[in-house]
């Protein structure tokens, strides 16, 4: 194994979900900077990026957070909350702006991604609950990215699906914002009294998960 391949595989060993942050540690702006981008990056379904990420700075926020999340408190401890967010109906206007903003970046004609955009639309046009259930399900494709940097640059995190999404949309505004709570992610650095940092990682071994069809 390269030093490269096992300072990854060292990484993700050195990833858990942290139930007890270090609330006096906080991240780099730059750090900080570094997760959102990697957000932004991640892999989508035709590349819609149906989202929104939300960083929740403000102290007042987190604490009412709090009783949402069943009052774990890496909501108001970790350096910085994120929320990952699902655009709640994903229209034809949606599909317009992605479109534009492929036109764009590549300098293709938009009427040559007719074609694409009459393909977008068949999902576009499926009803809302089927287009939100599969927005949710890019999200957790952004949620593998955002872990697997924050192990990267030994950030910690806690993916939290545990809370209550209509009492987390309506504190955050998110309704009026045309979006949905999916993931609560914590980030920041571990408290070293954290009792789950000992824990050793349990995993079924490779040739029970993998298997190699030659």
């Amino acid at each position: 194994m390269s030093s490269e391949s096992k300072n990854i595989i060292e990484d993700l060993n050195w990833r858990y979900a942290c139930k007890k942050f270090d609330a006096q540690a906080k991240l780099s702006q730059e750090e900080v900077d570094t997760l959102l981008e990697a957000l932004r990056l991640s892999a989508s379904s035709y590349g819609l990026q149906p989202w929104k990420f939300l960083v929740v700075n403000n102290k007042e926020l987190r604490e009412q957070l709090l009783p949402a999340a069943f009052n774990q408190h890496q909501v108001v401890d970790a350096s910085h909350l994120l929320v990952l967010c699902a655009k709640a109906d994903m229209d034809e206007a949606h599909v317009d702006a992605f479109l534009k903003n492929v036109s764009e970046t590549r300098g293709q004609d938009l009427h040559s991604l007719e074609g694409f955009k009459k393909m977008l639309m068949v999902a576009a046009n499926k009803p809302v609950d089927k287009k939100l259930e599969w927005a949710k399900k890019q999200l957790y494709i952004a949620l593998g990215a955002l872990l697997t940097v924050c192990a990267k640059l030994r950030i910690d995190s806690c993916p939290m699906e545990g809370f209550k999404p209509s009492e987390v949309d309506k504190i955050l505004g998110l309704e009026e914002k045309g979006l949905k709570s999916v993931l609560l992610c914590p980030v920041g650095r571990r408290a070293e009294d954290d009792h789950y940092l000992s824990r050793l990682k349990v995993r079924f071994p490779k040739e029970e998960v993998v298997e190699i069809l030659d």
